[in-house]
C-alpha cells in the first residue's frame, strides 16, 4: 500500500509522521512543489492545475490513496483530484479544526497565512463551524515560509509577531496551516498558559488509515519514504531535518 501525500512544501509533515506512527509498514510517497511555492497567493486555476498533475503522478507511481495535508490545496482542487483519479482512489482532505475548538472554547484565533486569514474559505468556516464562541483570524504572516526554509530565527519572530496580535482572552488557538504543527512547542511558549491548541493532523492521519482499511487490499509494505519535488526524484529540503517528523522520516530519493 503506497500513501502519496501532496503540498508544496514541509506542510504535510505533520499528517506524514502520525502515519508513520499509526502505520510504519505503509510506504509513503511525499510530493512536494518547491518550484511553485507558495500555493496560497497563486491563481485558483494554477493551483488546481498543479495539485491535480501531482495526484496524477502519484497515481502513475503506484498511489492507492491519496492525502492533500494543505488547506490550500484541499479547499481549491479537492473535488478536481477526486475527478482526475476515479472512485478507485480515496482522496483525503484537510479543513481547519475550527469546529472541535469552538465546542470546548468561549474565544478562538485561528493562525492561518495572510492569504487564507483574507480567504471566503475561512470566513464561511468560521460562520459555519464558529457557534456561539468569538473566533478571529490572526494572520502568520512569514511564518510558513521560514518554516520551509528552516530558518529558526524568522520562526520565532513570526510566532512572537503572532502571538502579539493574538486576543489576550483566547482560550483556544487552532492552526491553520499544515506547517504550524511542525513548531508547536514554540508556538505554545509563545502563548499564555492554559491557551489550548487545535490541530488536524492526527485526525486526517486517523481517516487516510480508515480509508485504507476500507479498501481491503494487503496493507504491508517496508515502510519507506520516497519524494518527489515538483514532478522529479529528489528528497526533503535541508530545512526538513530541523524539525522532528523530518527527522523521523528520513526520505529516500524517489
Amino acid at each position: 500500500m503506497i500513501v502519496a501525500l501532496i503540498d508544496s512544501g514541509l506542510g504535510l509533515l505533520p499528517t506524514a509522521s502520525w502515519l508513520r506512527k499509526l502505520r510504519p509498514d505503509v510506504d509513503l510517497l511525499l510530493l512536494l512543489d518547491p518550484d511553485g511555492a507558495p500555493w496560497g497567493p497563486k491563481p485558483e486555476q494554477w493551483v488546481v492545475e498543479r495539485v491535480v498533475g501531482a495526484a496524477r503522478q502519484a497515481v502513475e507511481s503506484g498511489a492507492e490513496v491519496i492525502v492533500l495535508p494543505c488547506n490550500t490545496a484541499s479547499v481549491t482542487a479537492l473535488d478536481q483530484v477526486r475527478a482526475a483519479v476515479g472512485d478507485s482512489v480515496p482522496v483525503i482532505g484537510t479543513v481547519p479544526a475550527i469546529k472541535p475548538a469552538a465546542a470546548q472554547c468561549n474565544s478562538v484565533a485561528v493562525w492561518a497565512t495572510a492569504a487564507t486569514t483574507a480567504s471566503r474559505y475561512q470566513a464561511d468556516l468560521i460562520a459555519r463551524f464558529g457557534g456561539d464562541a468569538k473566533v478571529v483570524g490572526v494572520a502568520c504572516h512569514g511564518l510558513a515560509d521560514a518554516i520551509d526554509r528552516g530558518d529558526i530565527a524568522a520562526i520565532r519572530e513570526s510566532i512572537a509577531d503572532s502571538a502579539a496580535r493574538t486576543p489576550a482572552d483566547v482560550e483556544g488557538v487552532v492552526l491553520g496551516c499544515t506547517h504550524y504543527p511542525l513548531v508547536i512547542d514554540a508556538i505554545v511558549a509563545a502563548l499564555p498558559d492554559g491557551v489550548r491548541l487545535f490541530d488536524s493532523a492526527q485526525a486526517v492521519a486517523a481517516q487516510t488509515v480508515r480509508k485504507m482499511d476500507a479498501l481491503g487490499r494487503p496493507s504491508t509494505g517496508n515502510g519507506t519514504v520516497r519524494v518527489r519535488t515538483s514532478g522529479r526524484p529528489g528528497e526533503l529540503p535541508s530545512g526538513a531535518a530541523t524539525f522532528e517528523s523530518g527527522r523521523l522520516l528520513g526520505a529516500l530519493p524517489a
